[in-house]
């Protein structure tokens, strides 16, 4: 992966043609040492949010050798990068042919569930194990999130009692889960999960070896600016203590764009500008997903070779290159009011997902990675030093 000392650095230098997504390594090293610095437990990384490769082994090589997986194939993924580390299947609705292959051939131990028809699968699929590491998802409100998990997995409180009781009879460990939603914008919710869990454990008497409290922990941008982390990482300690267990559970999470999304930007190029309109190289069927759909506005920044930039700004709003209309980023996005056609902007916060949900829709894609060690437009690691986002 070909290296740059920053963003300018690599536009002036190559002037691409077609969108670049950088990856920064410094930002995940920080950020993951953050998370083993300061959560009382044991740290998943969410392979879903930026499976790349050159990502994943920054990820190992900074001390993260645990793993929540979604599907065989992210098994695949990370047992060709590493065969040591340790791969948790979370997803809680799995085909028997992924659970069977992940079980037998990648010495996958450890399953979700938030149903006994899930359980089920899952016994009959390694016949009848006793080694497995059984967890039962808990549906909890995901009321302050930006995306909504709740509605597609876990188990009503009610049902998880029984549940959590089937899986101990089976399973040579238990443990019970939730997730609050991603881009979680209250710890609020992390201490109401955890009360969740303390009522089940209260009504089953059956304490768990692991309580999982899952991911949505947030990042930082423009129009979302969220606690300090450690706020969010106090509310679940808090929680935990007032569970009053003899003995605390091993505890996991599963955190994914507070690890990586601003380690992550893409640069895009303008087509055409038409009034307030930016028409780009790169859009939602690209790595501008997040952009679109659940309309994250994302820090945007114009990056210049040396020209005069007006100080007025203005709010854009952005269209990919694809000839559909859903391809539209509301925003808005401050930019400077003279910026042009074929100016450059770089677009922050996209390590999460940025190259995940890319397709190849009307042929336009883009695989061009590189690397660049410059700060990221905006950071939850380091809110005292925020980059000017506007012009680089």
């Amino acid at each position: 992966m070909r290296k740059f000392g920053s963003v300018s650095e690599l536009v002036n230098t190559l002037k691409p043609e077609h969108p670049v997504y950088c990856i920064r390594p410094n930002s995940i090293k920080k950020s993951v040492e953050f998370f083993k610095n300061n959560f009382p437990g044991k740290v998943l990384y969410a392979v879903k949010t930026n499976p790349n490769e050159k990502v994943i082994k920054i990820i190992i090589n900074n001390g993260i050798k645990n793993f929540d997986v979604a599907s065989i194939n992210e098994v695949k993924l990370i047992r060709k990068i590493d065969s040591k580390v340790k791969i948790y299947f979370m997803h809680t609705i799995k085909s028997r042919e992924s659970i069977k292959e992940a079980y037998f051939n990648y010495n996958v131990r450890d399953f979700a569930l938030d149903t006994k028809e899930e359980l089920s699968k899952i016994l009959e699929s390694t016949k009848n194990a006793k080694d497995l590491n059984l967890y039962v998802r808990v549906a909890i409100s995901n009321e302050h999130a930006e995306i909504d998990l709740s509605r597609k997995f876990g188990a009503l409180s009610s049902e998880a009692l029984g549940l959590l009781r089937l899986s101990k009879e089976h399973g040579r460990k238990v443990g019970l889960s939730f997730h609050v939603g991603s881009q979680c914008m209250d710890k609020i919710s992390f201490s109401k999960g955890i009360e969740e869990v303390g009522n089940i454990i209260r009504k089953t008497k059956i304490v768990p070896d692991v309580i999982n409290i899952g991911g949505g922990f947030p990042s930082i941008y423009p129009d979302l600016t969220p606690e300090p982390l450690e706020n969010y990482l106090n509310e679940i300690k808090k929680g935990l203590n007032k569970l009053k267990l003899e003995k605390t559970p091993e505890i996991f999470c599963e955190p994914g764009r507070a690890i990586v999304a601003e380690a992550g930007s893409t640069i895009v190029k303008i087509l055409l500008k038409k009034k307030q309109k930016l028409y780009i190289n790169d859009g939602t069927y690209g790595s501008l997903f997040d952009a679109g759909v659940p309309n994250f506005v994302l820090p945007s920044k114009m990056i210049t070779s040396g020209r005069v930039v007006s100080k007025k700004l203005t709010a854009f709003n952005f269209y990919g290159p694809t000839c559909d209309s859903l391809d539209y980023m509301k925003g808005p996005f401050f930019l400077p009011n003279n910026i042009r056609e074929g100016d450059y902007i770089e677009l922050g916060q996209l390590g999460a997902y940025g190259t995940t949900f890319r397709t190849k829709f009307n042929g336009f894609y883009s695989d061009d990675i590189y690397q660049v060690n410059d700060k990221p437009i905006l950071s939850m690691y380091d809110r005292d030093k925020k980059v000017d986002y506007l012009v680089a």
